[in-house]
């Protein structure tokens, strides 16, 4: 790990204030947008937006980068990155924050693809897999970062957008200055939804939901906190809990996911956060309480994700689960653009804690699905181990992440 470092700490560090940056404005502008007088729906749509720029770029940006290079589009793309992030408290119209989001989120997941094809080109074979599992770390350090940050000044200020603009600033001087040539750029390759569909359905549905599940607790969280009276402190500690759930409970998940049928770990875990959210939704609770039902939220959600990944590349062989990951991203892009819509309208018509019946019904319907599925087919035998995966890395990231996999004979699981 310490060769890691030595070598990639540019883009790590770089990584690490993209993410504080990235964090601080999510939560941020749910705050800043109850302060204005924005309804919950139309700060839903907001939210939204910036998963549909995300997948836009996605599907846009490696084009660009082909065509004129990283250096190029990198610089671009952060410029306009620093320039939303200002623009939003100059201009507090729900209208003009939403075309702001698709643009931060297309700039964005072009700066992740691009930082992260940097950082596949600095490894090599032997440190490939500690540079990408250090890369997951410092992207949740960053997250959880960014939420106490807001606490630095009032969300009422302008100080709290300049903050993360510098920071975003400050990131592209490391990456753009590091002693590593700009690698070259290879398609990422995609395998058909059909395909994917006919190799794993839960995995497509479990994408589409766990998208919408992360989008709302991403986007919605400070929105729900703002709506239900919380203090500025409550909401970045509820947020922060949130990603230091999602932390603690990667390895354990992981290890039992290696050791039993992963279907029924995607049952079980979403059954029992369906059960906590469906709980966190009929009774008013202390925030102490809040905050371990934050944790429960974090702690399944993100490891989810990196299971039903893992689950589907076990019906492949390693030549294939890049493609099958940039088409269960996609999948996870689309529930992403629908969740914070969804909940902002059961959250308009029930009240705040709408936000946790959403996520309930979610976890709830990917549960029973899974237990439909556990009906259809045996289980699979391993052909990958788990591997930690963040929600918000791009595609690029995700299948270096699943080529770095150890792989071995399948084994028979019960």
């Amino acid at each position: 790990m310490l060769k890691v470092l030595s070598t990639s700490w540019p883009l790590l560090l770089g990584v690490m204030l993209l993410m504080v940056g990235n964090g601080m404005q999510g939560s941020l502008l749910g705050i800043r947008g109850t302060y204005e007088g924005f309804k919950t729906f139309e700060l839903s749509i907001v939210m939204s937006s910036y998963f549909a720029g995300f997948l836009v770029g996605s599907l846009t940006v490696p084009r660009m980068i082909r065509r004129v290079g990283h250096v190029r589009v990198f610089s671009a793309l952060a410029s306009m990155i620093s320039a939303v992030l200002v623009i939003y408290p100059v201009a507090p119209n729900w209208m003009v924050w939403a075309a702001l989001r698709v643009l931060i989120g297309f700039s964005f997941c072009g700066v992740y693809i691009t930082a992260e094809s940097w950082l596949n080109n600095t490894a090599t074979n032997e440190t490939r897999g500690q540079a990408l599992s250090a890369y997951m770390i410092v992207q949740m350090i960053g997250i959880i970062s960014s939420q106490m940050l807001i606490n630095v000044a009032s969300p009422s200020s302008f100080t709290l957008f300049v903050i993360p603009s510098v920071l975003v600033s400050l990131a592209f001087m490391p990456l753009l200055l590091a002693d590593t040539p700009a690698p070259t750029f290879e398609s990422i390759k995609r395998l058909s939804f059909p395909r994917l569909w006919a190799i794993s359905p839960l995995g497509c549905v479990g994408m589409l939901l766990t998208g919408g599940i992360f989008a709302a607790m991403f986007g919605m969280s400070a929105v729900w906190g703002s709506k239900s009276g919380l203090s500025v402190p409550q909401i970045t500690l509820f947020v922060g809990a949130m990603y230091v759930g999602g932390l603690v409970l990667q390895y354990p998940v992981g290890w039992l996911s290696d050791r039993r049928d992963r279907r029924g770990l995607i049952l079980w875990l979403s059954a029992v956060a369906g059960a906590v959210m469906v709980f966190a939704w009929l009774m008013p609770l202390p925030f102490w309480a809040l905050l371990g039902v934050a944790m429960v939220l974090g702690g399944v959600t993100n490891p989810l994700y990196s299971l039903l990944i893992a689950y589907t590349n076990d019906f492949l062989g390693k030549e294939e689960m890049a493609a099958a990951s940039s088409g269960l991203l996609f999948l996870n892009g689309l529930g992403a653009i629908f969740g914070p819509l969804a909940t902002g309208w059961v959250m308009e018509t029930l009240g705040p804690n709408g936000f946790f019946l959403f996520i309930a019904a979610n976890f709830l319907g990917l549960a029973a699905y899974a237990a439909w599925r556990m009906t259809r087919r045996a289980a699979p035998g391993v052909t990958g181990t788990f591997a930690t995966v963040s929600p918000t890395a791009s595609a690029l990231a995700v299948g270096m992440v699943m080529e770095e996999a150890d792989t071995g004979p399948a084994q028979p699981r019960g």
